[in-house]
């Protein structure tokens, strides 16, 4: 839990919309200041012992009590006038297993109409253990290749391990036995599945050191999709200097750039917390590699996070009262192309930094801005969240939107220049 009074009162950061003046009721299972404080500057009210349990109209939840929310034993019909930080079945991008299943799925399934997929080359070779161990076993004895293996379904570092052998895959357990009480008859209960993955032994580095981007995206609806970048992300570093020495394999705080690893690391930095922001990454990029290098570097990142979310497309359900944000863990290799690590559905909002809090706090009230328009109000929630005509609020900027691409095709028109239904999935010029 974070104790919001270990942080200085900043300049606070509000709703230039008049809905700041409409008391809605608020709801958040995360004693989060950045949270709590975007909700209370808009005049809005907590939900108290007193109010009905389910009478509210914004809830920060945790992923455990979404799943409790729309279990089908305990089923509950949101109503028009409350909005949902998650969508019901937003683990299937976010478990690691997950979303390497679904991406390879939506490769088949465009190979099996004649198109090319060679968009979607951006997650490392990946195999789900136990189920594909015999093809990992026959991948593993055809190189000398490192792997990295992780729980399917842990985070912040947890579990993770490289492997340059084949005995660490082979000590895993991947059931438990017991037996029933009533009949004396064995039980086998599956454990956590795994995902091993080719480490990417080419990783950009910048002053020797390993790096990876934390990118914050909104997705406010999957029928017809609809994204949004926010530009404010940041670069999260490993402490020690990089090496594929057999020597260093285990060592975490070189190869793992998890905060919650690092920051554990004897010479961590508190002051800026081994960050940099993405304005400062895309300045080092230019000066090294030039503008252009750059601005495609990025558009390639973009390309990456839609097409990530349409291979995931079918099989999310989307309620238009529910909106996710993601943060997208991103890699990128010696030749500046991106590489998807993982995706996150409740990125870290604890402010360890003044940056850090400055910049979660922006990124909630511009996903309030967003999800709750004055238009929500006044019609009592009628046009849903993913009716937001907006292009831009504040950091984010709307990259895709289904809807405007399926109106274009059907009345006959071009599409615009920076929105491109495009070819092979590549929906930015470059």
């Amino acid at each position: 839990m974070e104790n919001i009074n270990q942080l200085p009162s900043y300049v606070s950061i509000t709703s230039s919309f008049s809905n700041s003046r409409v008391k809605l009721k608020w709801k958040t299972d995360l004693d989060k200041r950045v949270i709590t404080e975007n909700y209370l500057e808009r005049g809005w009210v907590p939900l108290t012992e007193k109010d009905e349990e389910n009478d509210w109209n914004v809830y920060w939840a945790s992923v455990n009590t979404v799943r409790n929310i729309f279990n089908g034993k305990t089923f509950m019909k949101l109503n028009d006038m409350q909005v949902l930080n998650h969508f019901p079945t937003y683990y299937e991008l976010c478990r690691k297993d997950n979303m390497a299943k679904n991406i390879k799925k939506y490769k088949k399934q465009l190979q099996k109409e004649g198109k090319t997929t060679d968009h979607l080359d951006f997650i490392p070779l990946t195999f789900i253990l136990p189920g594909d161990m015999s093809m990992f076993l026959e991948e593993f004895k055809k190189s000398n290749s490192l792997w990295i293996l992780k729980p399917s379904n842990k985070s912040q570092g947890h579990g993770i391990v490289l492997v340059n052998k084949i005995n660490k895959v082979k000590k895993l357990n991947f059931s438990s036995k017991s037996v029933n009480a009533d009949n004396n008859m064995p039980i086998t209960t599956p454990n956590e599945s795994y995902v091993i993955s080719k480490y990417l032994e080419n990783p950009l580095l910048i002053s020797g050191k390993k790096f990876d981007m934390r990118i914050y995206v909104l997705v406010t609806s999957f029928h017809p999709l609809k994204v949004w970048f926010f530009s404010q992300g940041f670069c999260r570093f490993c402490n020690e200097k990089y090496s594929v020495d057999v020597n260093d394999i285990d060592n975490i705080f070189m190869h793992l750039t998890n905060v919650a690893i690092q920051k554990k690391y004897e010479k961590y930095n508190t002051t800026h917390g081994g960050k940099w922001s993405l304005d400062n990454l895309k300045l080092f990029l230019e000066m090294n590699y030039g503008y252009e290098k750059t601005e495609n570097c990025f558009n390639e990142i973009k390309n990456v996070i839609i097409n990530s979310l349409k291979a995931v497309q079918n099989v999310m359900h989307s309620d238009k009262r529910c909106y996710e944000c993601y943060g997208y863990d991103i890699i990128l290799d010696a030749n500046l192309k991106p590489w998807l690590i993982e995706v996150n559905a409740s990125p870290s909002l604890t402010t360890t930094t003044y940056s850090d809090y400055l910049l979660k706090k922006k990124l909630i009230s511009d996903i309030i801005n967003i999800v709750i328009t004055d238009k929500w109000i006044e019609e009592k929630g009628k046009p849903g969240t993913n009716n937001c005509a907006k292009t831009s609020e504040g950091g984010f900027s709307n990259i895709y939107d289904e809807s405007l691409i399926l109106k274009k095709k059907k009345d006959s028109r071009q599409l615009s220049t920076t929105m491109l239904a495009g070819v092979n999935g590549n929906y930015f010029k470059k």
